[in-house]
């Protein structure tokens, strides 16, 4: 049995895409129309354990407004997680406005700092995400794609959605569902 598990099986694998969910629902902070970032931070760590089960599985809290020094500018990175299955350090950035290309570049010196200063042997480099109110998918799409780094933008929310869009949702899903498994037998037949 030890053996077995020694040996990675094609299932265990986990992009960072799929361990890291858009949107997170953060309904359970209680924070009202207006907030700052550090209001967003210091609700998420008040509720760590609330928010570790919105990330999902996986995740260890490492830190927060973890410092680190570039020339002579100091720099605070929100907070740093450890992801177990991608074996990566996950810093997050957190954005309470819409996000900006500039983001992905700050991100980005974050990610080749802790790649160079933070990394452990044997683990993975780091991903980066950005925790923002809202996201424009093109601007992201361009200004995250092929980046040396992992970077992804996620969008928070502070209340779920309403019960029709949800019902809504499953609905379309069923029917996706359903398609694919017809095509899936059709295919079969052929």
């Amino acid at each position: 049995m030890l053996q077995k598990a020694e040996t990675a099986e094609s299932g265990d694998t986990v992009t960072p895409e799929q361990a890291i969910k858009d949107p997170f629902v953060l309904e359970f902070l209680g924070l009202k129309d207006e907030y700052s970032e550090t209001d967003l931070e210091a609700a998420l760590i008040q509720h760590l354990t609330d928010f570790l089960l919105e990330l999902g599985d996986d995740f260890a809290f490492l830190g927060r407004q973890k410092r680190l020094r570039i020339d002579d500018t100091w720099f605070r990175i929100d907070l740093l997680f450890f992801h177990r299955r991608l074996r990566c350090l996950v810093v997050i950035d957190l954005k309470v406005g819409r996000f900006s290309y500039a983001d992905a570049g700050q991100m980005h010196l974050y990610l080749n700092y802790a790649r160079e200063h933070w990394m452990k042997e044997g683990e993975n480099p780091p991903v980066g995400l950005i925790l923002c109110a809202e996201k424009g998918t093109a601007e992201a799409h361009y200004a995250l794609d092929s980046l040396p780094n992992k970077v992804l933008a996620a969008e928070y929310q502070m209340v779920l959605p309403d019960e029709k869009v949800i019902a809504n949702e499953l609905k379309k899903s069923r029917v996706q569902l359903e398609e694919r498994r017809m095509s899936r037998i059709q295919s079969d037949s052929t």
